[in-house]
């Protein structure tokens, strides 16, 4: 952070990550599954990504898409999931775990820390989903986390910019060892908003993904037949990370801080 912020690009794929690092990125959150808010990645990914970049690589902790709310053996695959992930050079982790009733689930959260540890821990988007996000950041803090993903309980990061402004706010006097990075805003970020984002919120660390969409290289295609559900990415279209538009959202960044 010698420019006095960080931006964080979340990558599904090698080339994303690359592209991310080339364009200025300072971390990479790597995830599988980016259709529906991201998944753990393979190990495999881990493995290459790694051997590809030098910015630390935080690793998605999601078993699977839909909600936070986890069962027993879900659990274990999370487990699983973070003891591999530390052993395959993560570098961070990022997870989030609510309760039926919509709050933190502190019980499931002080377990997986635990696994964790020493790792640093990001709280992702889950938090975004809470009953009650002002009560939910006072239990994050004292469970640890070193930082909290969110879009402000909205569509965007452009619509809950207030709300994150207030957070920000509360924690500020509360968690003494953080800076503004604390709540990276992150959710629907592009070129034509961070300004605004970014002087709403006083951050010093923002969230994208900065993706262009690419045309596969495939020359017989099959019009007849789709891989996933009908609102899933076409098979032949790529999106990856675009250098270009890191660089353009890290030169805004630069310039407002």
């Amino acid at each position: 952070m010698d420019d006095g912020f960080l931006m964080e690009v979340c990558v599904d794929s090698v080339e994303s990550a690359v592209n991310a690092e080339r364009g200025g990125a300072g971390r990479i959150e790597l995830c599988a599954g980016l259709v529906e808010g991201g998944t753990t990645p393979s190990m495999g990914l881990l493995q290459v990504v790694k051997q590809c970049v030098r910015i630390p690589v935080f690793v998605m902790i999601r078993p699977r898409g839909g909600d936070f709310l986890y069962s027993d053996r879900e659990v274990e695959v999370m487990k699983a999931d973070i003891r591999l992930a530390k052993l395959h050079g993560a570098d961070g982790l990022v997870f989030g775990a609510l309760t039926e009733d919509g709050r933190i689930d502190t019980e499931l959260c002080t377990a997986l820390l635990a696994v964790c540890r020493p790792l640093p821990v990001t709280f992702h988007r889950a938090f975004d989903m809470v009953h009650d996000p002002l009560v939910a950041l006072e239990t994050l803090i004292s469970l640890g986390f070193e930082r909290v993903l969110t879009s402000g309980c909205d569509s965007s990061a452009l619509e809950g910019l207030s709300l994150i402004k207030r957070l920000a706010e509360q924690v500020m006097p509360s968690v003494l060892y953080v800076t503004q990075g604390f709540f990276p805003p992150g959710g629907g970020i592009t070129e034509r908003n961070l300004q605004r984002i970014l002087e709403g919120s006083t951050a010093s660390e923002f969230h994208c993904s900065a993706r262009s969409a690419r045309d596969s290289g495939m020359k017989f295609r099959n019009p007849n037949v789709a891989m996933g559900a009908s609102f899933s990415a076409p098979e032949y279209s790529i999106k990856v990370a675009d250098v270009a538009k890191v660089r353009t959202l890290n030169a805004i960044a630069k310039n407002i801080l």
